[in-house]
């Protein structure tokens, strides 16, 4: 069974989409011709993540987003942790005058790219990401508008 979990570990905030979140990954990954597995979404402080980043991926440096990759594990369905700076979050929201909810949905549309086996390593790699993260948007946008 297809299932998204999302969870904070920030103090103080709770994100209450689970239900929109999972109708908007579905219908953006059967674009794709995939399917979710399991996908847990954690949002995290900038000092947690930091931690992991370190201690999981040997960097130094503040990120937004580290992801887990565990479709190989689902027979090929979409799934994997999603570790999110909330922290970063917001100051990239305001560096992009975007709101913040708004830049939560773009960072999960960046996992779940990786998810898909799509890497941002280099400045092509980067910029077909971005490209794919604005169509994931413009499904989310189109999915709120008809309810």
């Amino acid at each position: 069974m297809a299932t998204v979990q999302i969870f904070s570990e920030y103090p103080g905030f709770s994100f209450r989409k689970k239900l929109f979140v999972t109708r908007w990954l579905r219908e953006v990954l059967s674009t794709r011709d995939a399917r979710i597995g399991e996908i847990s979404i954690v949002f995290m402080t900038d000092d947690s993540l930091l931690d992991m980043n370190r201690h999981y991926l040997a960097h130094d440096y503040y990120t937004d987003i580290i992801t887990f990759d565990y479709t190989a594990d689902f027979g090929g369905k979409i799934s994997g942790d999603l570790f999110i700076s909330l922290d970063r979050v917001r100051d990239n929201a305001t560096q992009n005058q975007v709101s913040e909810e708004g830049e939560i949905f773009r960072v999960i549309a960046h996992g779940v790219l990786h998810l898909l086996g799509y890497q941002d390593k280099t400045e092509n790699q980067k910029k077909e990401m971005r490209a794919l993260e604005d169509f994931f948007i413009a499904k989310k946008n189109h999915l709120q508008g008809r309810i």
